[in-house]
C-alpha cells in the first residue's frame, strides 16, 4: 500500500476559471496510470450544505449516492472518473465551523480558547486526510473553492500550508491563474498571473505547478518569464486553453504532460501508459455526430444553465451513445401559456420537465406536459417533472378539477401528489427529504423503462420531499397511467408511464446524477433514441 499523496488545486486572479475540470481530467490521467484517486471540494461559504441555496446562486445541487447534498463540481468528478462521491468529498466552511463549536459545546478543548489557528485548521485538516485514512486511495485531490486572496478561503489555504510543510514532497500545490490576451496591444499579460503568485506566497505558500487559463497559445517566451517570476521550473507551467468541449481537457493536459510532471514531483512511478481509449471513443461519436436531435427543457431556473448542469452533461453523454448531436432548446417555464406553446415548443423531438421546488413555474410546466402527450412527443420528467405529469394527467384525463401536490396547494380537494404521513410531523426543513441512492423494483418487462435498463431492480438517487399518492392509483392505472417502477420497502410509485404514447416516463429520481462519460445512463440514451425516431 503507497502512502497517500495529496495534490492541491487552488485558483487565482478570477473565479469560474475551471478548477473543478482541471482537478478532473488531472484525476483522470492518474487514474488511467493505474492509481486509485478521489477528488474533494472544500467551499468556503457558511452553508453547511448548498441544500438550501438557491439555483442562481450556486447552479445545481448534486446529490451523492449516500445522499448528501453537494456542489455541482462533485458532479464532474463523477463524471470524468466513473467512480461515485460521498459525503466526505464536499467540506463547508459551515461544517468545519459547526463541528469546531458542537466539540467546544461538549468540552472536547478542555478549557482552551478556541481559535482558528489551531482549531479551524486542524478540523480542516482532519477533513482532508480523512479520504487518504481509507486506504482506499493512492492520490487525493482537494480542490480549493474561491480565490487566493479572498477573506473566506484563508483558513483552508492555511491548513493546507501546515499539511504541505508536514507531509514534504507527498503534496504538492497547483495553482490556477489567467493569462488574458488583450486585444488592443495584441499581447498575451502575464502580469495577473504574477500578482496571483505573489498573494499566495504572503500566506506562505509557493506553488509547485501552474496551470496557465488562456484563449491563445502561449509560447515558450511567456512560459520562461512565468517560470522565472514565480520560482516555478518550466515543465511545470502549463497550458490549459479553451477547447469545443470540456472532455478534451485531459487529452490536452496528457500533452502538457501535467500527470508526469505530478508524478515526478510526488514521488511517484509513471506506472503503465495512459489508457484512454474508451474516453476517445466516447469523444470521436460526440464530435462526429450522424444525427441531429432537438430537446427542450423546461425549466424555471434556464438563465443559468448551471442549475441543470448534470441534466445536459446527460444529455450529451446519450447523444454520443446515440451518434447524434444533442441541442437543448431552452425553455423557461414561467414564459409557457396555453396560447404560446405550441411557437415555444414547436419542432422539438423531446421533451424533458425539469425538476425543482415550489410553485414558481409549475403552470408553464404542465401544459407543456399535455402538450408532449397530446402530440405524441417522446416525454422524460425528472422529479417535480414527474409530478407535474401526474397533476396533468388528473386534470384532463381523469378530469379531477383542481387535483395538485399539496406543495402547491395544500387546500387542493385532490392530492394526488402528498407528503407520506409520517413525514408529516417533521418541521426541519431538510428533516423531510428522501435523499440518496434506493433501490426501485420495475414491474414487468413490457416497459419502456425495462427497455432501457434491462434489468428488474435498480438503485437511482432521490431529492425531493413529496410522493405519488397510492390512494389515487388504481384510477391512473384503469385510465392508461402506468406504475412501472416501485420501491419495495415503502410501495411508493418511483416511476410513471403511459404505455400507450411513444415514449412517456416520468421518475421521481435523477438519473442525470448516475451519468458518466463512459455509463451513460440508459433512460437517457432511451429517450435520445425514441427522439430520434420523432
Amino acid at each position: 500500500m503507497l502512502d497517500t499523496r495529496y495534490i492541491f488545486v487552488t485558483g487565482g486572479v478570477t473565479s469560474s476559471l475551471g478548477k473543478g475540470i482541471v482537478a478532473s481530467s488531472l484525476a483522470k490521467l492518474l487514474q488511467s496510470r493505474g492509481y486509485a484517486v478521489t477528488i474533494q471540494k472544500l467551499d468556503p461559504y457558511i452553508n453547511v450544505d448548498p441544500g438550501t441555496l438557491n439555483p442562481y446562486e450556486h447552479g445545481e445541487c448534486f446529490v451523492t449516492e449516500d445522499g448528501a447534498e453537494t456542489d455541482l463540481d462533485l458532479g464532474h468528478y463523477e463524471r470524468f472518473l466513473n467512480t461515485p462521491t460521498s459525503q466526505a468529498n464536499n467540506v463547508t466552511t459551515g461544517r468545519i465551523y459547526q463541528t469546531v463549536i458542537s466539540k467546544e459545546r461538549r468540552g472536547d478543548y478542555l478549557g482552551k480558547t478556541v481559535q482558528i489557528i489551531p482549531h479551524i485548521t486542524d478540523e480542516i485538516k482532519r477533513k482532508i486526510k480523512y479520504l487518504g485514512s481509507k486506504g482506499k486511495y493512492d492520490i487525493v485531490i482537494t480542490e480549493i473553492g474561491g480565490t487566493v486572496g479572498d477573506i473566506e478561503s484563508l483558513p483552508y489555504i492555511e491548513a493546507m500550508r501546515q499539511l504541505k510543510w508536514e507531509l514534504g514532497n507527498k503534496a504538492l500545490v497547483i495553482h490556477l491563474t489567467l493569462v488574458p490576451y488583450l486585444a488592443a496591444s495584441g499581447e498575451l499579460k502575464t502580469k495577473p498571473t504574477q500578482h496571483s503568485v505573489k498573494a499566495l506566497l504572503e500566506t506562505g505558500v509557493q506553488p509547485d505547478v501552474l496551470v496557465l487559463r488562456t484563449e491563445h497559445h502561449i509560447d515558450e517566451n511567456i512560459r520562461a518569464k512565468v517560470a522565472l517570476f514565480c520560482n516555478v521550473a518550466i515543465e511545470a507551467v502549463v497550458q490549459s486553453i479553451d477547447v469545443p468541449t470540456i472532455y478534451e481537457v485531459p487529452l490536452k493536459m496528457l500533452e502538457e504532460k501535467l500527470d508526469l510532471t505530478v508524478l515526478k514531483k510526488l514521488d511517484l512511478p509513471a506506472r503503465e501508459p495512459v489508457d484512454l481509449g474508451p474516453w476517445n471513443d466516447f469523444l470521436l461519436r460526440h464530435k462526429n455526430p450522424k444525427h441531429t436531435v432537438e430537446i427542450a427543457l423546461v425549466g424555471k431556473y434556464v438563465e443559468l444553465r448551471d442549475a441543470y448542469k448534470s441534466i445536459a452533461e446527460a444529455l450529451v453523454h446519450a447523444g454520443a451513445a446515440n451518434e447524434a448531436k444533442v441541442i437543448i432548446r431552452w425553455v423557461h417555464s414561467e414564459s409557457i401559456s396555453a396560447s404560446s406553446v405550441e411557437k415555444k415548443l414547436n419542432g422539438v423531438n423531446g421533451i424533458i420537465v425539469a425538476p425543482g421546488f415550489g410553485h414558481r413555474g409549475t403552470k408553464g410546466k404542465i401544459i407543456a406536459t399535455q402538450y408532449a402527450r397530446e402530440n405524441n412527443i417522446p416525454f422524460f420528467g425528472i422529479c417535480l417533472g414527474m409530478q407535474m405529469a401526474v397533476i396533468e394527467f388528473a386534470r384532463n384525463v381523469l378530469k379531477l378539477e383542481n387535483a395538485d401536490s399539496t406543495e402547491m396547494n395544500p387546500q387542493t380537494p385532490y392530492p394526488v401528489i402528498d407528503l407520506m404521513e409520517q413525514q408529516k410531523e417533521v418541521i426541519d426543513y431538510g428533516g423531510t427529504m428522501r435523499l440518496g441512492a434506493y433501490e426501485c423494483r420495475i414491474i414487468g418487462r413490457k416497459s419502456n423503462t425495462f427497455a432501457a435498463y434491462n434489468k428488474l431492480t435498480i438503485r437511482e438517487r432521490h431529492r425531493h420531499r413529496y410522493e405519488f399518492n397510492n390512494a389515487f392509483l388504481q384510477q391512473f392505472e384503469k385510465a392508461g397511467m402506468k406504475a412501472v417502477g416501485i420501491n419495495p420497502e415503502t410501495d411508493l410509485v418511483e416511476i410513471m408511464e403511459i404505455p400507450d404514447h411513444k415514449w412517456f416516463v416520468g421518475v421521481q429520481f435523477h438519473p442525470e446524477y448516475r451519468s458518466t462519460v463512459l455509463n451513460p445512463h440508459p433512460l437517457f440514451v432511451d429517450f435520445i433514441k425514441n427522439s430520434l425516431d420523432q
